[in-house]
Order: C-alpha cells, then sequence, then structure tokens
C-alpha cells in the first residue's frame, strides 16, 4: 500500500555529517523514503482533539526533530527514515485510521516505529493496529497515573487504557505500567490492576534501582511515554507535569532498555507541548531520550530464546510442597533471564509468543527459596 497518502512532508534541512539527520532519510517536497528498506521509521503525530487538559501538544513534533537530529549517530547499518507528519484527519477518528493503517503496514515490513505525538489517546489506534495483524500483544505505559478515566465518554488521553481493556475482540495479553505516584491513583484503579493480573510497579521501586523496568519493558510490543512521568523541573512543557518523576537520566536508561527488546515492535512519545514550559529544553530531553532508544536498537542481542535453547543455561526448580516445576532460561550472551510458564496445549497459537516471560535472577533466586514468584503467578493464570 502506498502510505505516503497520509503524511505531509516536513522541511529540507542541511545537517552536519555523522549525526542521526545526516543518515535519516526524509520525507520532503521532492522524496518519499524507501521505508519498506528501513530498520526505523519515525512518524510525527499532529493531532490533539483527545485532551482536554493538554491542547497545544499536537504541535510537538517538529520541535523534537530540531534537537533529535542534531544528535552524532554511531552505527551507520541502522536504516532510519521521517516519514513526515499523519495529515490531521476532519475528525479524530480519522487521524485514529490512519495511525493504525500506517503501523500496520510498517510492522509487516518489521520496521521499529517511533511516533512523536500528539496527545497519548493515540496509543489506542496504535493498539489498534495489531488488530488486523490477529496478534495478541503486550502493553507497557510510562506514566504518573493510569489513565482509566470514565469509558463511558469519548476516547480520550484520559480514559484509553480503559477503551483497549474493553475493546472487543480483545487481543491485549498483559499491560504493564511504569513510574505511577500512588496519590494520583485510587484503590479502584489498583485492584483493578490486581484483578487483571497486570503489573505495574511504582516510581520509587524503579528509582531504587533503575534495573527493575527492564523485563517488564522487554516483555512489551507496544510502548506508550507520557513525557509528563518526568518530574517538571527536568521536563516542563507539559500541563499535567509535577515536582516528582523520573529524572532525565533515568528515562533515558529506560528508552535504551526498550531499544535493546527484541520484542519491542512501537513505541509512542506523547504530551509534549511547545506552549508551555521550557519548550526547547524539554525538546532536548525527549530528543536524548529518541537518541537513547535507537541507540539500544542498534545495540539488539537477539537472544530471545526461541527455536534452539543451545545458547542458554537451562535451570528446573521444584518448589516444595506444589505440583510446579519452574523453568528458567539465562543467556550465555546477556546474562538475561526468562521463565517458561506452561499453558494448555489447545492454546498454543494464542499464547505462543508469551509464555516465555522476562524475569531477573531474584526471581529463579525465590523459587529456589521454595516461593513461587508473584510474576509467574499472575502469567501462569492468565495463561490458564
Amino acid at each position: 500500500m502506498d502510505i505516503d497518502i497520509y503524511f505531509q512532508p516536513i522541511k529540507a534541512l542541511e545537517y552536519a555529517k555523522n549525526t542521526l539527520g545526516y543518515f535519516t532519510d526524509f520525507h520532503t517536497k521532492d522524496n518519499f523514503p524507501f521505508w519498506e528498506e528501513s530498520d526505523i521509521a519515525i512518524i510525527g503525530v499532529n493531532e490533539d482533539r483527545g485532551t482536554y487538559s493538554n491542547k497545544g501538544c499536537a504541535f510537538g513534533a517538529d520541535l523534537i526533530r530540531e534537537d533529535l537530529f542534531g544528535l552524532y549517530h554511531h552505527n551507520k547499518d541502522i536504516k532510519i527514515c521521517d516519514l513526515g507528519n499523519i495529515f490531521p484527519g476532519a475528525k479524530v477518528e480519522d487521524t485514529y485510521h490512519a495511525v493504525s493503517d500506517v503501523i500496520q503496514n510498517l510492522i509487516k515490513k518489521n520496521v521499529f516505529i517511533v511516533i512523536l505525538g500528539g496527545s497519548q489517546d493515540i496509543t489506542f489506534a496504535n493498539y489498534k493496529a495489531y488488530e488486523k495483524l490477529e496478534q495478541t500483544v503486550n502493553l507497557v505505559s510510562i506514566d504518573s497515573k493510569f489513565d482509566l478515566g470514565n469509558d463511558e465518554e469519548d476516547l480520550s488521553s484520559s480514559n484509553f487504557l480503559s477503551k483497549i481493556i474493553l475493546h472487543k475482540p480483545n487481543y491485549l495479553f498483559n499491560y504493564g505500567h511504569l513510574g505511577y505516584q500512588t496519590y494520583y491513583v485510587s484503590p479502584d484503579e489498583t485492584k483493578l490492576m490486581n484483578d487483571l493480573y497486570f503489573d505495574y510497579t511504582r516510581l520509587g521501586e524503579i528509582q531504587e534501582d533503575v534495573q527493575n523496568a527492564e523485563p517488564l519493558i522487554r516483555n512489551a510490543d507496544i510502548l506508550s511515554v507520557d513525557v509528563s512521568s518526568v518530574r517538571s523541573s527536568e521536563l516542563s512543557s507539559n500541563s499535567g507535569s509535577g515536582p516528582n518523576g523520573f529524572y532525565g537520566d533515568e528515562i533515558c536508561q529506560l528508552m535504551r532498555y526498550a531499544g535493546m527488546s527484541d520484542k519491542l515492535s512501537s513505541v509512542g512519545f506523547y504530551e509534549f507541548n511547545p506552549n508551555t514550559g521550557a519548550s526547547k529544553m524539554s525538546a532536548k530531553l525527549i530528543g536524548q531520550m529518541i537518541w537513547c532508544l535507537i541507540d539500544g536498537f542498534t545495540n539488539r542481542k537477539k537472544d530471545y530464546p526461541i527455536g534452539t535453547k543451545e545458547k542458554y543455561t537451562r535451570y528446573r526448580v521444584h518448589v516444595e510442597g506444589t505440583e510446579h516445576e519452574l523453568v528458567f532460561y539465562k543467556s550465555d550472551k546477556t546474562d538475561r533471564w526468562w521463565m517458561d510458564v506452561p499453558y494448555p496445549p489447545d492454546k498454543r497459537v494464542r499464547f505462543e509468543r508469551h509464555h516465555l516471560v522476562p524475569c531477573t535472577y531474584a526471581e529463579y533466586k525465590c523459587s529456589s527459596d521454595n516461593e513461587i514468584p508473584d510474576l509467574w503467578w499472575r502469567t501462569y493464570r492468565k495463561l490458564n
């Protein structure tokens, strides 16, 4: 399909040698990139009709580009294209359709997608792209709160998660949330997360050791980043930003983990509003976040344990007092861990991608101490 019909070109600029911009194939008035041959595609979505509190975030993509493409690139073998900005539809639903259609086509060609939003309701359009691929997916959000909102209202940046959970047909296998701040989250919302066996981690737990977030990111197909998850002293261009949140180096480390994940196929950066706060400095940080994402991508190890397990060390642990034997795999290449969670044979097609769950040495140690890790139990209940 000719996806160029959805895009408006961006201004052609000159970039210094060896910068990202120097190596990127841009959509200009005279050129549309050969995206089928690209490893990474960047798309802007100038849409904010789905937000009630952050109008103006539709105009952030080009400001992010100004800083991103001036950063130096260290792997010339990775092919990057910038397809430009998706034309806003006559109705917001038209924009959602265009986003879904573009992402679906890119995924079919195994192109890694970076979305420059726009409001975070675009995550729903990103999610729907996988529906036509008939693929159950894992979604992870980095956000200070759960965007559950009122599911009876129109789709918005404050209720898109409810819309995803309730969407039929349902092809969401797992939802993970990183960086929530407890005073922004109601007890009913955490109860829902527990009832659905979803994974969620407080900001403080990640800041104690940022590596705590790596397995959940490694398990995602889609990553949705609300930039208000970064504290306002570091990134102020968002009406929802607050005094607490991730520091710049922490969010950049999370982006590097995301880029290194063999499973992840699309990432969206949302809610950057150039009309508020120190927009130039905020754009610099977002540009560096994306640089770290791309740097992680260039360092992918391709050690997801599918097919042969020859390059992995296998550990079998029987937990006393239970009927369960837990199986772990440790990559000889990266020392990363996975759990192999059993599931019924008749569900093989639906769950083939989800029974190998990224974990850490801590889960193995827990099982060695005759305790079944919470992550294993939550996954087992979803699979069975």
